[in-house]
């Protein structure tokens, strides 16, 4: 958690309130001078009070201030071991070769901060829910949804039940149908896609396995969900194509299936070898 302090405070700037936006923004403009002011020193120069900044390291999930501090140290001490890598948007005039180099900095930035802000109590509980569920659904608008079609095709692989859908309407007749044996996975980086949002509230209702995929911060999404797993709000001025945000869910499904497919290991090995053997007749 510590090491990933200006991490979440960069990525949770969108849901902060006011008075936690101005101690963030003063921390991440001056993170070498924040670690060592004391709490009312700190309220002075975000020209807020001491107790916006002990409710800030409540949000942040810290034990309390000193724990702000260490974080911020560690933070900086690990962004100094290396090269940091700065995602800038693409312009007209670049190269393939500059449009290259920065579609992989953001990729890598993606699933790093991703890496970062996970939570790694909720990814294990994620993959115990898949591995016990009898069927899996995964449900996403738009960019999202091809992300739930790779992971409906990744467990498909493995033999576990999995079930995606384009159309709403068949997600709305196949999610009413839902047990406490079942898992849903809702997809949407925003987090307030209105049509996987109420998938996640029906299948809740039915007392399946919620989990959502989505970007950090305080998103409605998490009201439906009984597990979150959080990526990093990470993306381009290409928003349309949801490139970054893509690859970070990408990065979570990977995780989940890896993590399923540990769990089953003998039989996973098998599965994957007898649908290796069908998909060879289908190549030249």
């Amino acid at each position: 958690m510590s090491r990933m302090v200006l991490t979440k405070i960069n990525q949770g700037m969108n849901s902060f309130t006011p008075s936690e936006k101005k101690i963030a923004k003063y921390i991440l403009e001056n993170p070498q001078e924040a670690m060592k002011l004391s709490v009312a020193e700190m309220a002075k120069k975000s020209k807020t009070s001491e107790a916006s900044v002990i409710r800030f390291c409540k949000t942040l999930g810290l034990a309390g201030y000193q724990d702000l501090k260490l974080g911020i140290s560690m933070s900086i001490v690990k962004k100094s071991k290396g090269k940091r890598i700065i995602h800038e948007i693409i312009n007209v005039d670049d190269t393939p070769s500059i449009i290259m180099e920065k579609m992989a900095l953001g990729s890598i930035q993606a699933i790093e901060e991703t890496k970062q802000i996970l939570n790694l109590d909720n990814l294990d509980k994620a993959i115990k829910a898949i591995d016990n569920a009898e069927r899996v659904y995964f449900f996403g608008a738009g960019a999202s949804s091809i992300v739930a079609l790779d992971a409906q095709y990744k467990f498909t692989r493995i033999n576990i039940p999995s079930f995606m859908y384009f159309d709403n309407h068949i997600e709305l007749t196949s999610v009413v149908h839902l047990t406490d044996k079942d898992v849903a996975v809702g997809i949407s980086h925003s987090g307030r896609t209105k049509e996987t949002i109420d998938i996640l509230n029906i299948a809740k209702e039915r007392n399946a396995t919620t989990i959502a995929i989505t970007q950090y911060g305080k998103n409605p999404i998490e009201e439906a969900a009984n597990i979150v797993l959080h990526t990093a709000n990470v993306e381009n001025n290409f928003r349309s194509g949801a490139m970054a945000s893509r690859i970070a869910q990408l990065y979570v499904i990977d995780s989940l299936f890896i993590g399923v497919a540990c769990k089953r290991y003998d039989d996973v090995n098998r599965y994957l070898e007898i649908t290796r053997e069908a998909l060879e007749s289908k190549k030249i």
